[in-house]
């Protein structure tokens, strides 16, 4: 029996490392050993990571540049938000990383800029947003999906 290829519908495992153009890690199933599984078109991957799986078969080693346009697009301006310090009730620091919630009770990551006095702007932006990154993948398994 042959070995199935990845098409718009499959089930996939696979290991995945992103990493940023300079080599710095991003994100890695290997970490905690821990492969992805996902079937195509089910939203864990954008259309444009799904593209660099198609036609790979279980065996597969591939590694796949994405502009930023392709992965995870330019930081628009209107994802910063200047908010008030009393909104807060821990002490915020640049560089953290917060869980924001949404009126439907969903959560978003905000990232803090800066402090300035009364005044703290979060970054909504994904955090790889406007970075090239390089997708690497290992496919462990093909199946169809089950019916």
């Amino acid at each position: 029996m042959s070995a199935l290829v990845i098409g718009p519908s499959s089930e996939v495992l696979m290991h995945f490392d992103l990493k940023l153009e300079d080599g710095s890690a991003a994100d890695s199933t290997r970490v905690n050993k821990k492969p992805a599984k996902l079937v195509m078109g089910d939203g864990s991957l954008t259309p444009n990571f799904e593209a660099c799986l198609l036609g790979l078969t279980e065996g597969d080693k591939k590694s796949f540049t994405l502009a930023p346009e392709d992965a995870f697009g330019q930081p628009n301006p209107d994802n910063i938000h200047h908010m008030d310090r009393s909104r807060f009730t821990q002490d915020v620091e640049e560089g953290m990383i917060m869980a924001f919630a949404q009126p439907d009770g969903s959560e978003v990551p905000g990232i803090i800029r800066s402090t300035a006095g009364t005044s703290v702007t979060v970054d909504f932006n994904h955090p790889l947003a406007g970075q090239t990154v390089i997708f690497d993948v290992e496919i462990l398994s093909v199946a169809e999906p089950k019916a």
